[in-house]
């Protein structure tokens, strides 16, 4: 079935079941192989990628609607979901349903709250749902063309996920849970897209008081096994809720 036909035939339900005038789009951000990456998809019929979203239901609370959106999309549950911004201009989305009746759902003016998302991407199930042909994880430094202003949400997503890394912790979310001293500064250095001195970092992490080192090091290698650490969480969400004194 064609999206034209599947919007259609929607579009009645969508008008009793959800909020009018506000909806939700995700920025979800993985990090694999060395790379920050970014969840997109693909919408049937169309040519530019987007991100996650959807429409909130009368019955939920704002972070419940983001919530369901991103699990019916990754599988994933206990999201790390932080709102950042309102996405409001005139004509915003209105281009992209031209060819369709005024009455279509889908095709009013939406206010769109974003939330940017931390995911672990090994616990991320793609889905496909039958609005949507593609659904992939690709890399920061190799966006494709966006639809509508999707480009826009993304870019102050990033902007705010690292103006944030100054004063709160990350790495629970898009690390595994055991990890390096290297590989936490490596994620760092790619989100904040600058080098960093081993040394401060080093004794930034630990001044942070939220990692706790483990008895055993990562065997392999010619050099000296790296020490390995994980987050102490109780400290790390206490970190989340008051933030740091100190930034990069």
């Amino acid at each position: 079935m064609d999206l034209k036909t599947l919007l259609r035939e929607r579009s009645q339900e969508a008008w009793n079941t959800y909020m009018p005038g506000i909806s939700i789009d995700c920025v979800v951000f993985g990090f694999h192989g060395g790379m920050l990456k970014v969840l997109l998809i693909k919408v049937k019929d169309q040519k530019l990628w987007g991100l996650p979203g959807g429409y909130i239901k009368k019955t939920e609370n704002l972070k419940e609607a983001a919530s369901r959106i991103l699990k019916e999309r990754t599988g994933a549950q206990n999201i790390y979901l932080q709102q950042f911004r309102v996405f409001g201009d005139l004509d915003r989305s209105e281009g992209f349903f031209e060819d369709y009746e005024d009455t279509l759902w889908h095709k009013q003016r939406f206010i769109s709250v974003g939330f940017y998302a931390l995911v672990d991407y090994s616990q991320v199930q793609l889905m496909l749902d039958d609005i949507s042909n593609a659904c992939e994880w690709v890399s920061i430094d190799a966006l494709p063309e966006f639809m509508m202003d999707h480009q826009n949400i993304f870019d102050y997503a990033l902007a705010t996920l690292r103006r944030q890394l100054n004063y709160k912790p990350i790495g629970y979310n898009l690390l595994p849970e055991i990890f390096t001293m290297p590989e936490l500064q490596k994620l760092y250095e790619i989100i904040l897209d600058k080098k960093l001195n081993r040394g401060n970092f080093f004794r930034k992490m630990t001044g942070y008081d939220i990692l706790e080192k483990l008895e055993e090091s990562r065997k392999g290698g010619a050099h000296k096994s790296p020490n390995l650490y994980k987050f102490d969480l109780q400290k790390y969400e206490t970190a989340l809720k008051n933030g740091f004194k100190e930034g990069w």
